[in-house]
């Protein structure tokens, strides 16, 4: 029989039902350029939020309670000042090239817009803001005595790592950034980086798996000397995390972080490898809904209670956000760092947040959530962090 054949006959199967499992094919020369291209300024506003027609990915179920959040909707005529210009809420979308804004205040929807053709079925990337969400489920398994505390080693739950960089690196470390590991966090194609790589053979390709790359890197600094932002230590983190739990990440999440808070969605990672194979892209792959990231940060506001019930242990949530060591959290940063978890240094503000200008900010004096989803032209722009945490400070002060 030849190959024409026996394809020819795999298609009437299938067709007619036959087959219970269709044939996986790996990944095309058109997907892996789809996968390298995403990130390019003319098409982010779309591609940010179809990640799952790009990527494997494997879902997070929601539940049959939804937490209502009441609405006060009001107009946003808020007036900033940046560069010396004051600017409105107009220019603020534009210019910071947002896709969807969200503000939250006392708990109440006050101001919600879409644009760029999306809408509010729409499940909008949340790059590094997945950090932030793998924290919250590390603090459940310590809840649930999956993990014995935050001081056991990685190697304790993935034996794979001993003998390398990470030996002796304690979870605590891994979620400060400061395993001491060897990894240099850039952006971008063309640069022949470690993270350049990292990405074209586990997100691209799916040849290897995202987290592989830990088992064999080199140590540049003793174990929590030296804060290190590193996308490799949060996949790490998520691999110790499913091996303490002993079930996908996608699936804990779901009844432990997605359904008890009352999501009104299913959310989705991005894997990095066909299901059965790949894993959650733990430090920047998660997909929601913008009133799902909202209720996330309400979450979190609230001390962990959402829904109507405790759902993150407010001291989990605290040790998570309240610093306790030095801020800014390098001599090279502006912001502090605690369990995957940015602070500002001149507030009680803290924030997740991910590249090409995804935020969830949380600002306890006012009470006020906004999240922001946004397409940056590239990776991180300065600038365009200055206006936004100016805008959000803006909108927190009004009375």
């Amino acid at each position: 029989m030849t190959c024409r054949t026996i394809r020819s006959v795999t298609a009437w199967m299938l067709m007619l039902g036959l087959l219970a499992t269709p044939v996986l094919a790996q990944v095309t020369p058109s997907q892996q350029e789809a996968r390298r291209a995403l990130y390019g300024e003319k098409l982010n506003s779309l591609t940010f939020r179809h990640m799952d027609e790009i990527f494997d990915t494997s879902p997070v179920a929601n539940g049959p309670r939804i937490w209502q959040l009441p609405e006060q909707i009001q107009a946003l005529d808020i007036l900033y000042d940046v560069d010396g210009q004051r600017r409105t809420t107009a220019d603020f979308l534009e210019r910071t090239r947002t896709n969807a804004l969200l503000v939250i205040r006392d708990g109440r929807i006050v101001h919600e817009i879409y644009r760029n053709n999306s809408g509010p079925q729409s499940r909008f990337i949340s790059f590094s803001m997945a950090k932030s969400i793998t924290a919250i489920l590390i603090g459940q398994a310590l809840a649930d005595g999956l993990i014995g505390g935050v001081d056991d080693p990685l190697t304790r739950y993935v034996p794979e790592l001993a003998g390398g960089a990470y030996e002796g690196v304690t979870i605590r470390q891994a979620l400060l950034m400061r395993s001491g590991v060897a990894f240099r966090e850039t952006y971008g194609f063309g640069q022949k980086s470690q993270m350049e790589a990292l990405y074209e053979n586990s997100l691209v390709t799916g040849r290897q798996r995202f987290t592989d790359l830990a088992i064999g890197i080199d140590r540049a600094h003793p174990p929590g000397d030296v804060f290190n932002y590193s996308t490799l230590e949060a996949g790490v983190l998520g691999w110790v995390l499913e091996r303490a739990v002993g079930r996908p990440l996608a699936d804990y999440m779901a009844d432990r972080l997605w359904k008890p808070a009352g999501m009104e969605a299913p959310g989705y990672w991005v894997l990095d490898g066909p299901p059965g194979v790949g894993r959650a892209w733990a430090g920047a792959g998660f997909n929601a809904r913008l009133r799902d990231y909202g209720r996330l940060g309400q979450m979190m506001l609230e001390g962990g209670k959402a829904n109507g019930r405790q759902v993150v242990p407010a001291s989990w949530v605290a040790a998570s956000t309240i610093p306790q060591g030095t801020e800014p959290a390098a001599a090279d940063r502006v912001q502090g760092y605690q369990y995957q978890w940015w602070t500002l240094p001149d507030s009680d503000a803290f924030m997740a947040k991910g590249v090409h200008g995804q935020y969830i900010w949380i600002d306890p004096a006012s009470r006020t959530v906004i999240v922001k989803l946004s397409h940056w032209p590239a990776a991180w722009v300065k600038e365009l962090e200055t206006e936004t945490l100016a805008y959000f400070r803006a909108v927190a002060a009004r009375p």
